[in-house]
């Protein structure tokens, strides 16, 4: 069987499970409305190190964990009821039938992350008003197609641990606390060296400004470099595994 098929029949999947879709669309809710607390929040702030780009797109560090939640839930719905030898004998080449799913993974979730790139920042430049006018064309347009591919990596970097751990539940367990404290912690007490982490790294291209070790689009090259190691170390979980 050749490769678009393979992938058609994975998009299908996705397409036709409620909770997928509805992951989906928590991605943009919730960085759409965290998005518009700090906005709200910050209406009147007078401090000089306002960044009124991140700002706009404060929201993904919410609607991020509804992106790994989406990747982990695709990939662990395999591993339920024997789905996943069924898949494997209508598409033997395990390698073939990987690509195929982490390309229906990764394509949804980095439409759906432009679009919440770009509500992200209408709804932060509406709420930021005057705020906002120093912010340019360019870095809009910079910190949309950042959104984009960091909630697209970070889909696949959850469903690259999860074809390593065989459990959504194991992934989201590890990723969740690790995104929402273990990073900030890590961060205060070392430095430098957390901008390396994947969430750090890739959020530097939603900053109007940065004094850390990374640019926006190396930082992005970062969380890639994470996101490769966990979909080779899933393939290498799903082609040495018994389905």
């Amino acid at each position: 069987m050749s490769f678009a098929p393979v992938l058609h029949s994975e998009w299908l999947k996705i397409r036709t499970l409620r909770s997928l879709v509805v992951g989906l669309a928590a991605v943009v809710l919730a960085t759409a409305a965290f998005t518009a607390l700090a906005g709200a929040d910050s209406s009147g702030d007078a401090d000089g190190d306002f960044d009124p780009l991140f700002t706009a797109f404060f929201g993904v560090n919410f609607g991020q964990i509804a992106a790994i939640t989406f990747g982990a839930q695709a990939m662990s719905s395999e591993f339920q009821g024997g789905a996943l030898r069924v898949s494997l004998t209508a598409v033997p080449r395990r390698g073939r039938w990987f690509a195929a799913k982490m390309t229906a993974v990764g394509v949804p979730a980095l439409a759906v992350g432009l679009l919440t790139g770009c509500v992200a920042l209408a709804v932060g430049k509406a709420l930021l008003g005057d705020r906002a006018d120093g912010l340019s064309w360019g870095e809009g347009l910079r910190a949309v197609v950042g959104c984009g591919i960091y909630l697209a990596l970070m889909a696949l970097f959850a469903a690259g641990l999860t074809a390593l751990l065989r459990s959504g539940v194991t992934t989201l367990s590890i990723l969740i606390p690790f995104l929402l404290l273990v990073s900030f912690v890590v961060g205060d007490m070392s430095g430098n060296a957390a901008d390396l982490l994947p969430d750090r790294a890739g959020q530097v291209v939603l900053h109007e400004t940065w004094d850390g070790l990374l640019g926006p689009w190396a930082g992005l090259a970062v969380t890639a470099v994470w996101t490769s190691a966990a979909l080779l170390a899933g393939w290498w979980g799903v082609r040495r595994r018994d389905a």
